[in-house]
């Protein structure tokens, strides 16, 4: 038998940033630009029942990385996320249900519906997420890991910044695709933290 989520025990789970990753593309005239937002953090509460599970991350938004220091510049500018005013990305679970899409897929898929703020817009965000299952590592914890992702409109968030083209074109897309590669630490009951201090630095080959 594949994954479950029901494999997961309940409690508090703690995102690993070391050994996760935020992604996005967009489109730039003919082709895709990629970046990351490698400063977040969160945690996911397991329920009893898995389906009543909850998350919540943070992204600092001043730390994107397209691999361009002037282009990073002018998306933190008021053009696109307006860093100074608008410093963090929040993102909050609200429901979780099994995905009637991907039947065939290796790992169980399930919806995880939320609420997306950016600039101090909220939208509500749903997420096709992959379970890829549950178990120990090096340092005497317990690790769970998933993937996600999802679509969203910069539009509806009011970042409507472009540069017209020959015709009734524009250089920039509209759809941002938003991809996740989670791995979440169980928190051990009493401790803020299941991993040693050292333990991200050690593993980080």
């Amino acid at each position: 038998m594949g994954a479950e989520v029901s494999d997961l025990e309940a409690g508090r789970w703690t995102i690993d940033p070391v050994h996760s990753e935020i992604t996005f593309t967009i489109r730039h005239l003919m082709t895709t630009v990629r970046g990351t937002f490698p400063d977040f953090g969160g945690e996911v509460e397991i329920g009893e029942d898995p389906i009543d599970s909850r998350a919540r991350a943070e992204i600092q938004m001043a730390s994107i990385d397209t691999r361009n220091a002037d282009r990073d510049e002018h998306v933190r500018s008021p053009d696109f996320l307006d860093v100074a005013r608008h410093p963090v990305m929040t993102f909050t679970a609200t429901s979780v249900e099994r995905a009637t899409v991907g039947r065939r897929a290796r790992s169980p898929r399930y919806h995880l519906d939320g609420e997306l703020t950016i600039r101090d817009v909220t939208r509500p965000v749903r997420l096709l997420t992959e379970f890829h299952g549950v178990g120990p590592d090096p340092w005497g914890g317990t690790r769970a890991g998933f993937t996600a992702t999802a679509a969203i409109s910069r539009r509806d968030f009011g970042i409507e910044f472009n540069v017209p083209l020959q015709g009734d074109k524009v250089m920039l897309g509209d759809e941002v695709t938003i991809a996740l590669e989670i791995q979440a630490v169980r928190a051990s009951e009493g401790a803020p933290d299941d991993v040693p201090a050292d333990a991200s630095a050690d593993a980080r080959a």
